[in-house]
């Protein structure tokens, strides 16, 4: 009753334990196995299923408890409590190790697996701010963020699963997500490490693309964080901060100061994790923990003991495979993750077969409005006569005070001729100079629209075409966007890529089935009542004996993981011979998406450019206005500057004395 009812602090992990213990005693001397005599039905509810699951098997009690046990640390870790993520860790291995996972399908392995790495990543991260407020090198927080990097990719192998996602349902989308957001955070902090490193070893260029890189990772961690808690963007916008501060930096010192060449990522060492926590083991029958055997006097000890000595031997051996089929398959993920190939997109050629769902979207608006490019070019037409006419009536006015000018200049040249009259001058005409004030301004204004008038044509003569496509037969549009030639023998190359890398699938799905094998055949091996009536002394050979039963499944798992080289050799070369396919792929699809989001942009342009040309036409009627009562007033003002010059060139002509008559010549006198 008070395992069931267990207060949810240490104390309750600490009689969940001791229940666990006194179980494994029970068990070794009661028959309440599976189809044993004194069985008795033994009922838990399913955590996320909320079904009620019976079993007649000691052992369910057993794995009940020690999930709980789990769950109650990942709880009490979250309250602040360090060190509970490694004891939840702890539990859940345990319990994927030692108990069969058909009881109820929130124990099963993926679903353990999940829950270990969880456990095991948070834990890491503990470890990880502890290591940034003590100021740790940046070599080691780097390697201590990979691996949280590490556990988080473990635990989202365990959430794609089919199985997970069923059983969990919408929180399996979420969990998702964060750990996927969780894996870019934590890798734009280790490549933020790795720069800072780069900074203290004075390698410039390195520092701007491992600054770059983390920045990158941090803008997906953004995208996938929507939705989350204040604290979360809170987290992140500081984040950002700093490492957008720091890139930029990095930068603009390389690109004014260091111009060292800045190598491309893949180039660079990756950065190997560091796992500095682990799963703390747990032992059923640790004094300390469960307490005295309270029922040490119903069975001997010695059968116990030596059935405690078996499942040693068995969880050695469990542990020496899985150590070879970790190792392998953490060479297979590091080889797959730099290869960077996925078999679903491989070719990824189904997309150039139809247009994109949001093309398809602005070509659907776009029908149901036919006139939208007649509407932007008489739009365009009535501007560009606002515009001619302003500048026409600009140029007529310069043109007549030009003149005018050009007409005073001719006076003053005349009057310099001719004695000058008595007293200055007349000043120039207060009206002329009115206008040509005005002139100026209204010049000034006119030559700043322009600019932006010709922007703006520019703008429209852009998207004016593919407004035209958008809104034509889908025939033309999916023509416009780009698709790949292969030739057969890229097709050819292509096929046998694809068919490696279902090898690799099949070796993968082959290794899994093999260890889940293994796994079960472990549970089930107990041999406790051949333990009762063997001889101490022939205990040893029992156990060699006993444990032949796994040479067959040992020998398939030897060459599972044998074949691996050869597969990966072959990959290699297959990856080497795709290596000009997958760049013309590329390029085709960067061309495919530049030419989808050109025409996406277009479209969206149309009602900016429509507001702005309405307000420059807007602004050229009102300019009109003002430079018609301008050019009327310039006339005005030259004919009255004209009069003024006629008045003055009379009144001086009539100043000039009557011309003296001149002597005639003296002839010569002949001789």
């Amino acid at each position: 009753q008070s395992a069931v009812n267990v207060p949810r602090d240490f104390e309750g992990c600490s009689t969940l334990r001791k229940y666990f213990g006194q179980l494994h005693y029970l068990q070794s001397r009661i028959p309440m196995g599976a189809e044993q005599e004194a069985a008795v039905p033994i009922a838990w509810t399913e955590i996320f299923s909320g079904k009620t699951v019976t079993h007649e098997d000691i052992k369910y009690e057993q794995a009940c408890i020690l999930y709980n046990l789990g769950a109650l640390h990942s709880m009490l870790g979250a309250m602040d409590k360090r060190v509970s993520e490694e004891c939840a860790a702890g539990a859940f291995t345990y319990l994927r190790d030692h108990f069969p996972h058909s009881y109820s399908v929130d124990m099963s392995h993926q679903i353990l697996n999940l829950n270990i790495n969880l456990m095991l990543g948070q834990a890491q991260e503990c470890l990880l701010e502890k290591s940034m407020l003590d100021n740790r090198k940046s070599f080691l927080v780097a390697r201590i963020s990979a691996q949280v990097v590490d556990y988080y990719k473990e635990a989202c192998r365990a959430l794609e699963n089919s199985e997970t996602a069923s059983l969990l349902g919408k929180i399996q989308k979420d969990w998702k997500k964060l750990v996927q957001m969780k894996i870019y955070y934590f890798a734009a902090v280790a490549h933020l490490h790795m720069g800072k490193q780069a900074e203290e070893q004075q390698k410039f260029g390195e520092r701007v693309i491992y600054f770059q890189s983390a920045l990158d990772k941090l803008n997906e961690a953004i995208k996938l964080a929507k939705g989350q808690p204040e604290t979360v963007q809170e987290a992140l916008r500081f984040t950002m901060d700093v490492i957008g501060g720091k890139y930029n930096s990095a930068k603009k010192d390389n690109d004014f100061i260091y111009h060292e060449a800045v190598p491309a990522l893949d180039t660079l060492q990756s950065v190997k994790g560091a796992p500095l926590v682990k799963a703390l083991p747990v032992n059923p029958t640790d004094p300390a923990v469960t307490g005295p055997d309270i029922f040490a006097k119903l069975v001997p000890m010695a059968a116990h003991e030596a059935s405690s000595l078996y499942s040693e031997e068995k969880a050695k051996l469990l542990r020496d495979v899985m150590a070879k089929i970790e190792a392998k398959n953490e060479v297979l993920d590091q080889f797959m993750d730099s290869m960077q190939l996925d078999p679903e997109t491989v070719d990824n050629l189904d997309m150039y077969s139809h247009i994109p769902p949001i093309l398809m979207e602005k070509c659907a608006a776009l029908s149901v409005r036919p006139d939208t490019v007649k509407n932007l070019v008489q739009s365009m037409q009535v501007l560009s006569g606002v515009f001619t006419d302003v500048e026409a009536s600009l140029k007529e006015i310069r043109d007549l005070l030009e003149e005018d000018e050009a007409q005073e200049q001719k006076l003053q040249e005349l009057l310099g001729k001719v004695p000058p009259p008595q007293g200055s001058p007349p000043p120039p005409s207060p009206g002329l100079a009115e206008v040509s004030k005005e002139c100026s301004k209204y010049m000034e204004v006119h030559e700043k629209a322009s600019f932006t008038n010709t922007e703006l044509h520019k703008a429209m003569n852009l998207h004016i075409g593919n407004l035209r496509l958008l809104s034509g037969p889908l025939e033309q549009v999916r023509a416009a966007l780009p698709s790949p030639t292969l030739t057969e023998d890229d097709k050819q190359v292509l096929q046998n890529l694809k068919r490696i890398l279902g090898k690799v699938q099949e070796m993968r799905d082959q290794r899994t089935s093999l260890e889940q094998q293994l796994r079960e055949m472990i549970q089930k091996d107990d041999i406790t009542t051949s333990l009762v009536t063997t001889d101490r002394s022939e205990m040893k050979k029992l156990f060699e004996e006993q444990l032949k039963k796994y040479d067959q499944i040992k020998v398939y798992l030897e060459q599972n993981l044998a074949a691996q080289e050869n597969v990966l050799k072959a990959l290699t070369d297959a990856n080497v011979k795709y290596a000009a396919v997958r760049k013309a792929l590329a390029e085709v699809e960067h061309k495919w998406n530049t030419t989808v989001q050109t025409l996406v942009a277009s479209y969206e342009a149309y009602e900016d450019l429509m507001k702005k040309s309405q307000e420059g036409k807007d602004f050229y009627t009102d300019l009109e206005g003002k430079a018609a009562k301008l050019l009327e007033k310039a006339r005005a003002a030259c004919q009255a500057a004209e009069a003024n010059r006629q008045q003055i060139l009379e009144k001086e002509m009539k100043k000039q004395p009557p011309p003296r008559p001149t002597a005639p010549k003296p002839a010569l006198q002949k001789k």
